[in-house]
């Protein structure tokens, strides 16, 4: 798993919680000046983990000002853009005599050469936050710097592509190795640079390779929206993305996968996650295979037991064998 670093103020005499804090936020993006009405006993609670050079820092906390002032800029900077996707709570942020204001799945945006001041809601609020050079947004000079202050949507187009990625990422980085990082870091940011040239209207200045990158992440995230879909082809998947079908084998030439592969894997990868639920006991294999895209039984049994050295049922009974009134419920009939 990806190694993180954890702060939870409650770990700490209320005391110092505040200015844990304080030294903790200034670490993690720049130094600034915090204030909040829950100074004297704050609770917050920060994840740490870093990818590469892009570091990702989910966090829950409550009410706060942060302040970072024209000397601060001076005193140090350490060139990096930031990023807050809002999954709780309110914010509102000024620079110079611009203003706004974020609701859930908004992403705000600053930079560390610029000074601001952003307010949340008097309720906790629960973020993602990135922090990126700004070498690696690959836009032309003076252009992503035009992104700052705006008010970007996480819920549709290249921003909701960056919100899935981040919320994925900061719910469970067990299934990721260290050397997943780096390349995990470059995905983060090639988003970022889709997300900021879309904002200022400069997305055919892309990079060709970024271009390319973006339109897999896309084409991957149609792929798990139409897994139920037995007519998931790629030729269905490269007209939904008006590319041709070797246009979108070329992508795929990177992952060292086919297309096909791809969709078969991750139609394998949800049902082996059902038939390991409990809760799906009495659902019959083949309904779990046809759940997610197999219309007969026997492919769903032949491509099971390659992938996994079982067959579905006797997959499924194996894994629950051990779990407390599962038997009970039928799960050696379920699996039949």
């Amino acid at each position: 798993m990806l190694h993180e670093s954890v702060l939870r103020t409650l770990d700490l005499p209320v005391a110092d919680r505040f200015e844990a804090w304080t030294q903790r936020l200034g670490r993690t993006h720049a130094p600034m000046e915090l204030d909040s009405d829950r100074a004297a006993d704050y609770r917050g609670h920060q994840r740490v983990f870093e990818l590469g050079d892009v570091v990702v820092w989910p966090a829950t906390f409550d009410h706060l000002v942060f302040r970072r002032t024209p000397k601060l800029v001076r005193q140090s900077d350490p060139e990096t853009f930031h990023l807050s996707l809002l999954l709780r709570g309110e914010g509102l942020a000024a620079w110079d005599r611009q203003q706004a204001a974020y609701g859930i799945r908004d992403f705000h945006v600053n930079c560390s050469s610029r000074s601001y001041e952003i307010h949340t809601g008097p309720d906790p609020v629960t973020i993602v936050g990135v922090e990126l050079p700004r070498a690696l947004v690959a836009l032309p000079a003076g252009h992503a710097e035009r992104a700052v202050g705006r008010r970007i949507s996480g819920r549709e187009g290249t921003g909701a592509l960056l919100a899935q990625l981040l919320v994925q990422l900061a719910s469970d980085t067990g299934p990721y190795r260290p050397s997943d990082a780096p390349r995990l870091g470059t995905v983060v940011a090639d988003l970022v640079t889709a997300v900021f040239a879309h904002a200022v209207d400069d997305d055919l200045r892309l990079p060709p390779e970024t271009h390319e990158r973006t339109l897999l992440l896309r084409v991957k995230a149609f792929v798990d929206r139409h897994l139920a879909d037995p007519e998931l082809t790629p030729a269905r998947i490269a007209a939904a993305h008006h590319v041709s079908r070797s246009h979108l084998y070329r992508l795929f030439q990177a992952e060292d996968v086919s297309v096909a592969a791809y969709v078969r894997n991750r139609r394998l990868a949800n049902a082996r996650r059902d038939l390991c639920d409990p809760a799906l006991v009495t659902l019959p294999v083949h309904a779990v295979g046809a759940r997610w895209g197999f219309a007969r039984a026997p492919e769903f049994t032949r491509a099971f037991r390659t992938a996994y050295g079982l067959p579905p049922g006797e997959f499924r009974r194996q894994t629950l064998a051990a779990v407390p009134g599962v038997a009970a419920r039928g799960c050696g009939r379920s699996a039949k």
